[in-house]
This record gives C-alpha cells, structure tokens and sequence, in this order.
C-alpha cells in the first residue's frame, strides 16, 4: 500500500547540549521537513528525564505553524490524565484554527512514571482517566452538545466549546501505543486512528506489530467500529547516509549516550551494554529496534516492516537526534528525496519515461540494422 511519510519529535536531545539552541533546531527541522515534502509532524509531551524537552507541546505546534504552509502538525500526545478534558479541547479547536487545518489531536496515557509522580497521578488510574475521558474530549471538539459530568478528577457543568472547528467534519484524532493492547482496542473502540511506536527501546520486549493490528481489528467488531490501515502510523528510529558505514559513524556516540545515559541511567531501563556502541547499533538494528544504514538500507527495513505488520499508512521517522545537526538534516533529505518515493510512488513516471526511451531506442537500432528488403521482378 502507498505509504506517507512523516517526522515524530519527541524530541529526545542530549542534556550535555544547549536546551535553547535544541528547541528552535527544532523547529527548524519542521521548517525543513515542510520544504522536504514531508506529510506531518507530531509533537510528545514529556515533563522530567532531562532529555524530552517539550512539555508544552501545543506551544510548539502554534510557533511551527507560522513558519509552515502544507505539512500536519500533531499532538503525539496529549498525556490526557493530566489535563481537564476542557482545556485539551480549547486548546485542540484554537490550533485547528492556527493551522488551518492541519492539525491531529493526538491522545494517550503517558508511559513516564516521573510525570505522573510528579503530579500526583497514581499510575493505576492514568489508562482508566485516558479511556473514561476520550467520549467527552471528543464531543467538546467535534460534538454539539452541552455537558455536565461529576467526576473525582474533573467536572464540567453545562460546558460546551464557543469555538467551533475549522476543518469541515472536525478535526481528526489518534491514539498512542507503546505495546499493551489499551491503544490499539481503545483506539478502535472510538473510531479513531492508531499511533504506534513500533520500534521498543533497550531493555523492553520487542513490538508485535501484527498483533496490535489484530487487537485492533478484534476491539471495532466488538464496537461496531471500523478501522482503516491507510490511518495506522508507525514511529521508528531511523538514520540514513549514503552508505552503511557513514550512517553508522555518524550515529555511534549520540546512540550510545541515548542508549546508557537515558534509557540505562535516567529511565532506569535493564540495558545490557555491548563491546561498543557500533555493536549495540548492530544489535538494534538486528532486533529492529532501529533502522541505521543507508537508503537502500532504508527501504530494505521499511518495506520489511510492511510486510511484518500487513501495511499501514505513514512511516515516522522517530527523531532522536543520534548525529551532528547537518549529518541529521542530511538523513531526512535522503529519507524525503530518496527513500520515500519507492512507496509513494512520486518518481515512477519519470523512471518509466527513462525505461520507455530505452525500449525506443533499442527499436530504432534495430530497425536500422535490418536488412532492406529486395523487390522482386
């Protein structure tokens, strides 16, 4: 199936680096990424650990929409058990607005235990405060009605959006997974599109894809609902350069530093360290908890996660910043100009027509050596 392309930030920075230069690089690369081509950019929400810096992603989506004209900026998410259902949908609708319509509501229950101890959210209740809240989020953005709900985490009272939405039909949703079935069976339940970071970090068990999907597949039967592949997004690290070993090279320290010092150290992760940070690229890489090498590296991998998962609609190039800036900014532009168009298909009449005049050609050499016939008398 025809696959887009987008960038996922969470973006993860190396805390030794300035934090204000990362945040309007940042905000360069969405610049860059809109000129590149790229379909949409989605924007984490983290609060602690040093290397996620945005906790205020809604901010940054306004500021990239002032700076871009075509691509999708999107809340990759809103760790909903953390905010009033009402401010998430003032503040979905005024971005609806800001973009004009390229906005994505993105929702889930966070994965950082720190942010939710931090704001005195027990962790049992962050998947059941996300699933009990999604019908009222959803009917405050898109919904007509007036409501009043009674909770022991919120209320509304008579409560309704002054600000209807830009886009015609309302604005569109997702739902996060990290690998339990909760995305995938509430996602489905609502109608909503499915986010999936499809590569885990060291430490944690590998990602069933496919069977993400089925849960899917499994939950809108059970609801009544229908879910739709083209809508599936799958975010992946991912670094490219013109050849295997450049990539490699580029990305061994910034990978090393994000495997030890914020899985192993920050996050606490059970991280089991190589001979070297090239052998730990290697391991990921062998596991597909990442994708370094060169392009045809790159459509290797992702035309296998195709195949793995059954197809799904946009590829995310999960940022994590391994490489020096221009080594990155190089390897989205061989993503965009090089990678994405064996799956979209943008360079294929301009490959025919190479192949036509080839043919052609063969045809009047031909033609030119034969023979001329004799008359005969």
């Amino acid at each position: 199936m025809d696959t887009s392309f987008g960038i996922f930030l969470s973006p993860l920075h190396d805390p030794k680096t300035d934090p204000h230069v990362n945040i309007h690089r940042d905000l360069e690369l969405v610049e860059f990424a809109d000129r590149l081509g790229f379909d949409e950019c989605w924007f984490g929400e983290h609060h602690s650990l040093g290397w996620p810096l945005i906790g205020a992603p809604e901010t940054m989506i306004a500021a990239a929409a002032v700076r871009t004209s075509r691509i999708v900026l999107a809340n990759g998410v809103v760790t909903v058990p953390f905010h009033h259902p009402f401010h998430i949908a003032t503040r979905a609708l005024l971005l609806d607005h800001l973009t004009r319509g390229r906005y994505i509501l993105g929702l889930g229950p966070g994965a950082t235990p720190n942010d939710a101890y931090m704001l005195g959210v027990p962790a049992e209740e962050l998947k059941p405060r996300t699933k009990a809240a999604l019908p009222t989020i959803i009917e405050l953005v898109n919904g007509d009605r007036r409501l009043t709900e009674h909770t022991d985490w919120y209320d509304l009272v008579d409560a309704r959006m002054q600000l209807p939405p830009y886009t015609k039909g309302g604005i569109g949703f997702a739902v996060s997974s990290v690998g339990s079935p909760f995305g995938p069976q509430v996602a489905a339940e609502f109608g909503l599109s499915l986010l999936s970071f499809g590569a885990p970090p060291p430490g944690w068990p590998g990602a069933d894809l496919a069977g993400q999907w089925r849960i899917a597949e499994e939950s809108a039967a059970a609801h009544g609902t229908t879910v739709d592949r083209a809508d599936w997004r799958i975010a992946v690290p991912i670094h490219i350069a013109e050849t295997r070993e450049e990539a490699y090279a580029a990305a061994e320290y910034g990978f090393g530093r994000w495997m030890h010092n914020y899985w192993g150290e920050a996050v606490g992760a059970p991280v089991t360290p190589g001979a070297s940070p090239r052998e730990d690229i290697s391991t990921a890489v062998a596991e597909k908890r990442a994708i370094v090498g060169s392009v045809e590296d790159a459509v290797a991998a992702i035309a296998e996660l195709q195949d793995r998962t059954g197809g799904f609609g946009t590829f995310l190039a999960y940022s994590m910043n391994w490489a020096s800036w221009e080594a990155t900014k190089r390897s989205y532009e061989l993503l965009a100009t090089e990678v994405a168009p064996v799956f979209t298909g943008s360079t294929a009449r301009g490959l025919d027509s190479i192949a036509w005049s080839k043919r052609w050609q063969a045809d009047r050499a031909a033609a030119a050596e034969a023979p001329v016939p004799v008359p005969v008398r």
